[in-house]
């Protein structure tokens, strides 16, 4: 399947409710996949896949939060999780939730809340998927410069004129102002505004600025 359509991931070893849930997800016209143990799912696991995990809290072996744990120690890019319980557990909510699960429900849900938790899970994957590849371009065009307009860049960024980047740098006014039009064209931008603003929304700054 294309990583590109969202798959509903379904983790739960009840197999009733398995069915139950895959005929209310395949209703609205959604791709399903479920597994009855989260180790099943860390065996298939493509962090490129677009989509959202639907996740039992209590199961045999790994359990929900333990999974949420695992994916998270693995530094990848994660799917967004709802977590599904027996049990209105308020301590464990509020732990998953503070990790970063999007939604904890208590069975037996409604079905529409279901559905508005899922579609809102689908739109943060896509927006977090859309915001690393803005991540990955900038920080393309960043390794593009030389070390010169790096110390340049981060003139700029500090919003040092090009007189004091000129005498901190201990080189030609003209030559700040040729590196600063070099880094405007190799980050691809048109204005100061936006070249800081593209450098510090998108992390560059925490590795180079400073």
């Amino acid at each position: 399947m294309s990583t590109l359509e969202p798959i509903v991931y379904i983790i739960d070893d009840d197999q009733a409710m398995i069915e139950s849930l895959l005929w209310i997800i395949e209703s609205i016209g959604l791709k399903v996949k479920t597994y009855a143990t989260a180790q099943d799912f860390l065996n298939e696991y493509n962090p490129q896949q677009h989509g959202c995990l639907l996740l039992d809290v209590r199961m045999p072996g790994m359990s929900g939060p333990e999974l949420q744990t695992r994916l998270i120690n693995y530094g990848l890019p994660t799917l967004p999780i709802i977590f599904i319980s027996g049990h209105g557990d308020i301590p464990l909510a509020v732990r998953v939730m503070k990790a970063g699960a999007i939604d904890f429900l208590t069975k037996p849900f409604n079905d529409q809340i279901l559905l508005e938790s899922i579609n809102k899970a689908i739109r943060i994957d896509k927006a977090n998927r859309e915001k690393r590849q803005e991540n990955a371009q900038a920080q393309a065009r960043f390794d593009l410069l030389s070390p010169r307009e790096v110390q340049v860049l981060q003139g700029i960024v500090a919003g040092k004129p090009n007189k004091v980047v000129s005498a901190e740098l201990n080189i030609s006014l003209k030559t700040v102002e040729a590196h600063r039009a070099s880094v405007m064209k190799k980050m691809g931008v048109k204005s100061v505004p936006e070249l800081v603003k593209l450098v510090l929304t998108n992390r560059i700054r925490e590795e180079t600025v400073e």
